[in-house]
């Protein structure tokens, strides 16, 4: 069936498209949804007058996919997930997991545009993720997952490292003051004998 695209429709084609899709397809969710209207001359006259506008919008979202893009490449993603001594994860990591991860750090995407590699990632470890932004323009989203016990012991690892800095750093300070006392004693003594001598 030949229709018009109404809106963007991830891997079939953009607004103002005419593509040829099973007639299923159309006829179930295209069309209801308002995604697409059917390819006639009135809807494709109707099309054609707003070319201008939809060309415009592609524009925007070229550079909005731009900017999309510089972020989402220099973003590195911590996902905590409960996993097994051997670091395999008791379920996988998914798309949904991934974009609240990305929705807490402040970037909206859609989750039908995040591809995890192999659908789901089941062992701790880093991995990169594929968000498709527009067109053919794709970023790829650092990932680290870690497991909770991991996560566990490094806060106790930099929490005793923290405590042992404080405890040096007040020792240090204590001995230096130890030290500007035991200098302050003898220069003390010394003033009322200079005084004698005059």
């Amino acid at each position: 069936m030949k229709i018009i695209l109404n809106q963007d429709v991830v891997n079939l084609g953009e607004e103002g498209d005419v593509v040829v899709v099973k007639d299923g397809y159309a006829r179930n969710y295209l069309l209801p949804t308002g995604a697409a209207v059917l390819y006639n001359k009135t809807n494709a006259a109707v099309f054609a007058s707003r070319a201008a506008q939809i060309e415009k919008r592609k524009a925007e979202k070229r550079a909005q996919s731009a900017s999309m893009k510089e972020k989402l490449d220099a973003t590195v993603l911590n996902i905590i997930v409960p996993a097994g001594e051997s670091g395999k994860l008791f379920g996988s990591v998914t798309s949904t997991m991934v974009q609240e991860a990305l929705a807490k750090q402040g970037i909206e995407v859609e989750r039908k545009k995040i591809e995890v590699a192999t659908h789901s990632i089941k062992m701790v470890g880093n991995y990169t993720v594929t968000v498709h932004l527009y067109e053919n323009e794709f970023s790829h989203v650092k990932l680290v997952v870690e497991s909770e016990e991991m996560v566990k012991a490094r806060k106790a690892a930099e929490a005793k490292a923290e405590a042992e800095a404080k405890a040096k750093a007040e020792a240090e300070a204590k001995a230096a003051e130890e030290a500007a006392a035991s200098e302050a004693e003898p220069a003390g003594e010394e003033a009322p004998a200079a005084e004698e001598t005059n």
